[in-house]
């Protein structure tokens, strides 16, 4: 079951940021029948990529010459899917791009997708935690981010787009002009340049996820903070450091994809670019004991929610 932290943010994981709009929808290109394909495709690309993350999180594929073979076959039924829908990889990355920057068109998908825009949420009353306003920070709210979502629901939503032109580009092995495209896009979600435009936030992975453990860390340093928040503050700051480490990685082959002169020099760095970021959020065995934990070089967003959760669990008892 989606957490509810994860639920705040379902769509914009996928990338569907509540940008301003750029120009109107028909000036992008995108037709109605179009539109309708990539959103029938998108939501079959999806139930792909869970089953992948399912099957990648078994024991049994933790190896990784099985993660190779599970990532090979998500690439051949994401090829076949949007075969089957009439797209190529180069009209499904625009497409993308254009849902993920004009409202207009956002709208337009979210209509065929049946998606009601909801209305604004009551504020939730806050957990007494008043000489903690730091985990505020992290779970509801955050000055300066879009819309002034907590540091985790931007960190997850950039994310998002990082992982999804990564495996765009690592998709487009043949063409280095689609490759250098996402990897762009790759390095704008993580660490997006003064006045740069993409898809994303505008706010920066790396950004949101250094937040996350600079104001867990205040959390647990503040006078009065709890054995509770002490103990999770550990698990949740190292998750969060590991993760900012991972992006300055997955940052630094994009740029190197984008510095490539050729498509065959860019497509194996495109694919590492791809299995690291899919790390971003699932994190990474790398003790080799079958299991995803919060220790240093381990840990991702998934285990910076966890640990966030059982702390919040830990402060209502």
């Amino acid at each position: 079951m989606r957490s509810p932290i994860r639920g705040l943010v379902h769509l914009l994981v996928a990338g569907l940021l509540w940008l301003p709009a750029a120009a109107p929808a028909q000036e992008h290109g995108v037709q109605q029948a179009k539109l309708e394909a990539y959103a029938e495709a998108y939501l079959a690309i999806g139930k792909l990529r869970d089953t992948f993350e399912a099957e990648a999180a078994e024991a049994r594929n933790k190896k990784p010459e099985a993660i190779t073979q599970l990532q090979e076959k998500l690439r051949q039924d994401v090829a076949t899917v949007l075969e089957q829908h009439g797209l190529t990889n180069d009209e499904y990355a625009h497409i993308t791009f254009v849902v993920s920057s004009d409202a207009a068109t956002r709208r337009a998908f979210d209509k065929i997708l049946g998606i009601e825009p909801e209305p604004e949420p009551e504020p939730e009353p806050a957990v007494e935690m008043p000489a903690n306003p730091h985990i505020g920070h992290v779970m509801n709210a955050f000055n300066g981010t879009p819309g002034g979502r907590g540091l985790l629901a931007t960190a997850i939503a950039e994310a998002g787009v990082a992982i999804d032109h990564a495996q765009l580009a690592a998709n487009s092995s043949e063409d280095l002009g689609a490759m250098q495209l996402h990897a762009g896009h790759v390095m704008h979600a993580i660490e997006p340049e003064e006045g740069s435009r993409g898809p994303g936030a505008g706010f920066g992975l790396k950004k949101a996820a250094a937040g996350i453990a600079t104001h867990t860390d205040l959390a647990a340093k503040a006078e009065g903070a709890s054995d509770n928040i002490q103990t999770h503050a550990v698990h949740i700051v190292t998750a969060a450091r590991t993760t900012a480490e991972r992006a300055d990685r997955v940052l630094a082959l994009a740029r190197q994809v984008r510095e490539a002169a050729t498509a065959a020099e860019a497509a194996p760095l495109a694919k590492q670019m791809s299995e690291l970021a899919a790390k971003l959020m699932a994190g990474e065995d790398a003790d080799g004991d079958g299991r995803v934990g919060w220790q240093q070089g381990e840990g991702g967003l998934q285990q910076v929610e966890q640990h966030l959760g059982l702390l919040m669990q830990g402060e209502r008892r």
